[in-house]
């Protein structure tokens, strides 16, 4: 019989419905339960696409006995963290602090009260990995409290004054001061690997905010050594076994070193994050394989994670039933399946052609993957960029352009035999959030990619511009129209088949409104401006620190979530308050209002402590710190869309990366007029003779016109 999570819309807590465990979803009813029973709550959190915690279900959670002992001594709640990181955050932050470590699934025991006592991550059945069984850590917690419960009691309560200490975040105001990038940079300087890419050692985790924040340190400075860092990593990214070579996208992060073995689900936010770092790599190189990559991880997104309403969906799975298990009854799911070969696959498949495919995506008879500690890779292949096309013309005497003719018939063939197998469970929720950070992508790669040129030599005749700004505007205007309440000024976090729920935390407003600055930027359309001035008024109204600077990352107003965080780390998602004070920037630079600019300031200056020592830890703040140094910069072309004079100074205006500058396209008549209502300065633009016309200013005093595209700086 399902339980009590039948009844919700998470992917992740249906997942669970037909577990023997006695689950509750969060709210008042599963406390009122603990509550009346004086039980402890065993609080389990994760989320649809987590591997580990689809392992710990099939251990423990589907295992009979296992669940008597939770139904008895416990009030079982399970959480999707996707749904709920304001509840996430509060619980992660005390497992970090009393384990040092953290991560999903989370296993966290509260008092009826929700104060946490003993937490943890992963448990599994039996003792092993240097962790106690499950079974065995649930009687000791449930004897202990039988017998000290005042105990326990007390140092739950201590437990939660700590916390709402740590979650505030440092208060470590100081005045801005452009050292604090040379630090950081000089940080990454150090970590970086310069013999394979990225940061540090391994595991390798994509986190575009450092690789935005050094392309910016580039453009400040004119040192190439920032530049060079983002492109070898964005190289080695896009090279090895974390890239999905046959259909596209990242997988979420690599265990090793070298980028060769990802952990294999796919999330929204990484490609969304990844098109832009790609997008700016082509903008601060000039090479077009950069925005291949980026048009790659697009076409992804567009094919598997978009919605048939125009929304984008949260993420696939890593796990599925290998193909030689399709149709058995029962079969376990098993991580990576559906991306893995063999070498007698590939080349039953490709018949002649496999010789070259194998060479350049290093396939081996027995398996290429360099560790395999669960032994899920043995005896198949993740595909990564082994070879050159001329190491392999070189050993097989072949072409190079008949090796690449090559390749792209094997990828072709591959996908379609691909798509016969059991696909990854799909987790089709849309959150306001991430497709915020997505809308932001296609915007962007809809300038960028306009007009073919940055694709024209490895993708030819590819004009994918305005295919991506149409799939921003379709995803901007699903999510206004579904999870946005103009009357009550409310934004809803989660959309799922019908159903819009849960008010969204800061980081929503903060990533759609992102989103929505670079769809106007691309479109020109006055109604996104609009829109976004009144998200940002009402994020300012529910989540402004009047007395620190910056974002708290939720209202405060539900008793339920014991501290009121403040988030200061930009990790796989950047902090609220570091996309916020970009966001301001830019409303700054757009209107002229200086109010913005002080609102920016004031949460950069928040994070002085941390740009100061530890500015490695907030990439995307210590950008924000070098865009509000930079002097202020708008672009503005002023012409028929459509036209080819227009197009052409636009696409001029794309070539270069221009971190600190904002820019639209502006269609005389009524579109001017309705922007020139919020943005009067742009009011007096003309056309120059009838010629589409661009205006490059500085803190609103501009230069000339021009309207030869060679002309524009």
């Amino acid at each position: 019989m399902p339980n009590r999570l039948a009844g919700e819309q998470s992917p992740y807590l249906l997942q669970h419905a037909g577990n023997p465990v006695d689950w509750w979803p969060w709210g008042e009813p599963a406390f009122a339960e603990a509550r009346s029973s004086s039980r402890p709550i065993f609080l389990s959190i994760g989320y649809a696409t987590c591997h580990w915690c689809h392992v710990m279900e099939h251990e423990s959670f589907e295992d009979p006995a296992t669940a008597d002992i939770l139904n008895r001594d416990f009030v079982p709640i399970k959480v999707d963290r996707e749904e709920r990181p304001d509840v996430d955050r509060v619980y992660m932050a005390f497992v970090q602090a009393t384990t040092g470590a953290g991560g999903w699934p989370m296993s966290v025991w509260l008092t009826p009260e929700l104060q946490p006592f003993y937490g943890g991550t992963y448990f599994p059945p039996d003792s092993q990995y240097g962790r106690p069984a499950f079974k065995d850590v649930l009687r000791e917690i449930a004897r202990a409290w039988r017998e000290d419960r005042p105990g326990i009691l007390e140092s739950a309560a201590q437990i939660v004054q700590r916390l709402a200490a740590i979650s505030g975040g440092q208060d470590t105001r100081a005045s801005m001061d452009a050292r604090w990038l040379d630090e950081t940079r000089a940080q990454f300087e150090r970590a970086f690997d310069r013999r394979r890419g990225g940061f540090g050692d391994q595991p390798k985790f994509p986190r575009p905010s450092e690789l935005l924040f050094l392309l910016r340190e580039h453009a400040r400075t004119g040192e190439a050594a920032p530049r060079d860092m983002v492109l070898q990593t964005l190289r080695a990214m896009a090279l090895g076994g974390m890239r999905d070579h046959i259909g596209g996208g990242f997988h979420r992060y690599s265990v090793d070193g070298s980028w060769r073995v990802p952990h294999f689900e796919k999330m929204l936010y990484d490609q969304a994050q990844l098109v832009i770092a790609y997008l700016e790599g082509a903008q601060a190189s000039g090479n077009p394989f950069f925005a291949q990559v980026a048009e790659d991880t697009l076409q992804y997104v567009e094919r598997e994670l978009t919605d048939a309403a125009g929304g984008f969906h949260s993420a696939e799975d890593a796990d599925s039933v290998a193909p030689e298990h399709a149709g058995v009854p029962g079969a376990r799911k098993t991580e990576g399946a559906f991306y893995l070969w063999t070498q007698g696959e590939i080349r039953s498949q490709l018949g002649e052609d496999s010789r070259a495919f194998e060479l350049r995506y290093g396939v081996l008879a027995n398996g290429n993957a360099p560790f395999d500690p669960h032994r899920e890779f043995e005896g198949k292949n993740i595909l990564y960029t082994a070879r050159s096309i001329a190491d392999i013309a070189r050993e097989t005497s072949l072409e190079s352009v008949r090796i690449a003719e090559q390749l792209m018939k094997g990828r072709v063939t591959l996908f379609g035999v691909r798509g016969g197998r059991p696909r990854p469970e799909l987790d089709d929720k849309v959150l306001a959030g991430w497709n915020g950070l997505m809308i932001a992508a296609a915007a962007r790669a809809g300038r960028v990619l306009d007009g073919g040129e940055m694709l024209a030599q490895v993708m030819p005749g590819r004009d994918a511009g305005p295919r991506h700004l149409a799939a921003a505007v379709r995803a901007a205007e699903f999510v206004e129209r579904v999870l946005w309440d103009p009357a009550r000024r409310v934004l809803r976090r989660r959309y799922r088949r019908g159903h819009a729920a849960i008010d969204a935390f800061a980081e929503d407003y903060a990533y759609l409104i992102w989103g929505v600055l670079e769809l106007f930027q691309s479109t020109g359309e006055a109604r996104w401006l609009r829109w976004v001035l009144d998200l940002q008024s009402r994020q300012d109204e529910l989540f402004l620190d009047g007395a620190r600077g910056g974002w708290f990352s939720t209202t405060g107003a539900d008793p339920s979530v014991l501290v009121r965080a403040r988030e200061q780390y930009d990790g796989a998602e950047p902090s609220a308050t570091s996309v916020s004070a970009l966001n301001t920037l830019a409303l700054a630079s757009l209107t002229g209002d200086r109010a913005w600019r002080d609102r920016a300031v004031a949460a950069i200056e928040s994070f002085g402590g941390l740009l100061a020592s530890q500015g490695r830890s907030v990439p995307l703040m210590a950008a924000a710190l070098g865009t509000a140094l930079a002097p202020s910069a708008q672009i503005v072309i002023v012409g028929p869309r459509e036209r080819d004079d227009t197009r052409a100074l636009w696409r001029r205006a794309q070539r270069a990366l221009r971190p600190y500058t904002v820019m639209m396209p502006v269609e005389p008549g009524e579109p001017q007029q309705a922007i020139a209502a919020m943005l009067p300065w742009v009011g007096e633009m003309r056309m120059l003779n009838g010629q589409a016309t661009a205006y490059v200013c500085r803190d609103f005093v501009c230069h000339a016109p021009v309207t030869d595209p060679e002309a524009l700086p």
